[in-house]
């Protein structure tokens, strides 16, 4: 029996000319007890289907109906959750969720909501926080607030609105396996707006993508058939699980290539040389040696590079000889839990930060300073914001080719922001552009420098998943013309894979160092489609999977357990490969 019915739901702004249609026609049955999961990319509308379902928004046409009665409003019979925690920083955390229990159970006695809240503050985990603001709490407690304030009214329907988008990949991980269990206990209905394939997988019954607007409408409906609980790193080696993430995300690439403008006309880059700044710099005698062998091999060499910090409690090592010869044109990624110093490393590769023993040589000169021979694109693009994103990366330009013309160096300008799909955005201010396109700009204007060496710290980071894979490919496509030797740290299993020529994870912090150097053996040019169907990619998917949880809670497994799930990756796609000849005999 349905205990929700979506009725031709739709839901436009505006009228006439400037009316904006968001949602068309929505239809959805859900079951009393089911778990649905609604993907889609970001400005497909699915916060204001949310905010529908709640009774916050009032639909054009169509509407909402629980247990055979149409809502007209927001109710104690449906939680919300939103992707912003939305607490009352003066307020503990026993206060905030006390709040809503009093509201909902006014006529209860006094001890009896109280066990209410201390039950769900404790079903959370928080119970000993429970004295604490917000803001004394980590992003990840604060959301851990929000859903013990959502569970303590005790709603038949709970309404999540990508309650753990806004938390890094980790995190969210740990959230989401804390949730599955809360929600198992609870046994609500549960609808959850999400951009992540695998949250989905992992905690739904049902799947169902919202197409991108305008007028957008749901998808096919994609059945989780895995039986519960679901064990993050054992689906990995689950079947049904993979096909049913190939399926879906499948669909997701598809719909989301169709909503692209196809660009038409191409710029030709210029034939021009950047400036590079230390040319003459000499090289300390302790790298001269290093610096006689090929460039090529050895293009770029950390030598035992560790930094220390001062603390109040005496001097703290966050990186601890790191040691690691790269290519010239190679692509590495850098992953390993919060606190590892992965962006340490990559803030002293770009000159950003001083080396406290060791050194980095790039080029044969050691680096020491910044400089734009070493771009940097971090999680927030930095851009200025009464600027167009040409002038954005014009600005950069300007200053590294001072020998070009102007219309070369236009040329220049042109040719990466149409790379990176912003043919028709170079005169939007970038205040005005959405996240994704910022960093898209960040991008254009980190390779419209020809630096020698690209530095990404989470580049996708504050992106949804979906624009991520956009993004990606993307990066992909404008790093195979350019070739430039590139370092990316990142939490995203995938997203390393997908990127990586070498995959370096790194132990916990402090005093971390290299846990082990993963080879990404997969065909290039790589996509994120192409790597689903290979068969050897959930070998090297399970290896970071189980290195991580190796590290989990800051661990220090050893040697003997590293070396053996390097050799359960081996083994795996040894007997894949085998299997894959008997069939084709």
């Amino acid at each position: 029996m349905s205990i929700l019915e979506i009725s031709k739901l739709s839901v436009h702004f505006g009228e006439g000319e400037n009316c904006q249609r968001v949602l068309t026609d929505i239809d959805l049955k859900v079951a009393e007890g089911e778990f649905i999961a609604i993907v889609g990319f970001s400005g497909t509308g699915k916060t204001t289907l949310i905010s529908a379902l709640a009774g916050l928004q009032k639909p054009t046409s169509g509407g909402v109906i629980y247990r055979g009665k149409e809502i007209d409003g927001p109710g104690a019979e449906r939680g919300v959750v939103f992707q912003s925690y939305s607490l009352l920083p003066w307020l503990t955390v026993e206060g905030n969720v006390s709040l809503a229990v009093d509201q909902v159970f006014k006529d209860r006695p006094k001890a009896e909501r109280q066990e209410i809240v201390d039950r769900y503050i404790g079903m959370v985990g928080l119970s000993h926080a429970k004295s604490r603001k917000p803001s004394e709490l980590s992003g990840g407690m604060r959301q851990r607030v929000s859903v013990a304030r959502a569970l303590a009214m005790q709603p038949e329907i709970l309404l999540l609105d990508e309650p753990l988008s806004a938390l890094d990949a980790l995190t969210r991980a740990k959230l989401q396996d804390e949730f599955a269990d809360i929600c198992q206990r609870e046994k609500k209905t549960i609808i959850l707006i999400t951009n992540d394939v695998d949250e989905a997988i992992l905690l739904a019954d049902r799947i169902i993508p919202l197409n991108p607007g305008p007028n957008a409408t749901l998808g096919p409906h994609f059945e989780v058939d895995i039986e519960r609980p679901r064990e993050r790193t054992a689906l990995n080696n689950d079947e049904r699980f993979i096909k049913l993430r190939a399926a879906v995300t499948d669909y997701l690439i598809t719909v989301g290539a169709e909503r692209q403008d196809e660009d038409g006309e191409q710029t030709i880059l210029p034939n021009i040389e950047p400036v590079r700044l230390g040319k003459n710099e000499p090289l300390p005698k302790a790298y001269a040696e290093m610096t006689s062998s090929s460039r090529n091999e050895r293009y770029l060499e950390f030598s035992d590079l560790t930094k220390v910090y001062p603390t109040p409690k005496g001097p703290l090592t966050v990186v601890d000889g790191f040691d690691m010869k790269i290519k010239k044109g190679e692509f590495i990624t850098l992953i390993g839990h919060s606190g590892c110093g992965k962006s340490t490393v990559l803030s002293m590769a770009a000159g950003l930060n001083k080396i406290t023993e060791g050194g980095i040589i790039l080029d044969g000169h050691h680096i020491s300073s910044a400089g734009p021979d070493k771009a940097v694109v971090f999680q927030a693009p930095n851009l200025m914001p009464w600027l167009t994103a040409y002038e954005n990366v014009e600005l950069g330009v300007d200053k590294v080719y001072p020998n070009a013309c102007r219309a070369e160096r236009r040329d220049v300008v042109e040719y990466y922001l149409s790379k990176l799909g912003l043919k028709d955005s170079m005169s939007r201010l970038a205040g005005d552009l959405s996240n994704g396109m910022k960093q898209r700009v960040g991008i254009a204007r980190a390779f419209a420098l020809s630096p020698k060496l690209l530095l990404l710290d989470e580049p996708f980071g504050m992106l949804d998943s979906l624009t991520r894979w956009e993004l990606q490919d993307v990066l992909m496509d404008v790093w195979k013309r350019t070739q430039v030797t590139a370092i990316c740290v990142t939490h995203d299993v995938d997203e390393a894979i997908l990127l990586a020529d070498r995959v370096v994870m790194m132990s916990n912090g402090p005093n971390a160092k290299i846990g082990n150097i993963m080879e990404v053996d997969l065909p290039r040019p790589r996509s994120r489609k192409a790597l689903l169907d290979h068969p050897d990619y959930y070998a090297y998917r399970e290896e970071l999977l189980e290195f991580l949880e190796a590290y989990e809670g800051g661990a220090d497994p050893s040697e003997e357990q590293l070396i053996a799930i390097k050799e359960k990756r081996a083994t795996r796609i040894a007997r894949q490969r085998a299997a894959s000849t008997v069939a084709a005999e």
